[in-house]
């Protein structure tokens, strides 16, 4: 996903920023409400994660002015009030979900897969591989040649999260992280069998031996 952060503790910023970016999402990060209304003006983002105080105009200000144009991307405001009244007024301007400082990264990713769940993010998001391969990531399906080619729900998963995080070796352990939940933990051997699976439609996909695995841009 294409995340916009817009929080002006620096700190914290760089630690939800590294958390989202680990888990292939792509985000820019703002400190100042103008910049930041800048940026959605300029770009299409899939969710908007707002703090409410921060310098020029704060997280509330920057949602009304954008639910004013019509601009309805998901948005969860961050904010360390407590009052009830200013969550009621959050909502009020058009916010579609709240979470409070301090908080944990897994409230923070069960609220943003609620967001995804409840606005279908990403149902409909084509990915051009090569002039003749196309890749349909909630399908779960290739499209090689004009020719459909069924994948499984994980070999998909693999290749979205290579291709989010193109032109870096992913190592598997950062795939297992990521694409497995605890206790279901594949062996390298199963990973393997997924890459060579891939691999016989799509070429850029590369190994680092003993490290991990890439997808190469063209």
């Amino acid at each position: 996903m294409d995340i916009l952060l817009l929080e002006d503790d620096t700190m914290l910023a760089e630690l939800i920023k590294e958390h989202l970016e680990e888990q292939g999402n792509a985000v820019d990060h703002f400190i100042d409400g103008e910049e930041a209304e800048d940026a959605i003006l300029s770009k299409k983002y899939d969710l908007l994660l707002l703090d409410v105080n921060v310098p020029s105009i704060n997280g509330f200000e920057l949602l009304k002015s954008m639910r004013e144009r019509k601009d309805m991307t998901p948005a969860i405001m961050i904010t360390s009030r407590n009052s009830s009244i200013d969550v009621k007024e959050g909502f009020e301007y058009g916010c579609d979900d709240y979470i409070k400082k301090p908080f944990e990264f897994e409230e923070l990713d069960a609220r943003i897969e609620h967001i995804v769940r409840m606005f279908r993010i990403g149902e409909n998001e084509v990915i051009k591989i090569s002039d003749n391969i196309l890749f349909y990531p909630a399908l779960h399906k290739l499209e090689v040649l004009s020719e459909p080619i069924a994948l499984t729900p994980k070999a998909s998963e693999i290749l979205h999260y290579l291709y989010k995080n193109r032109d870096r070796i992913v190592s598997r352990e950062e795939l297992t992280q990521n694409l497995w939940v605890y206790d279901e933990i594949p062996t390298d051997a199963t990973i393997r069998s997924y890459i060579k699976t891939l691999r016989k439609y799509i070429s850029n996909i590369i190994t680092e031996r003993g490290v991990g695995y890439g997808f190469k841009s063209i």
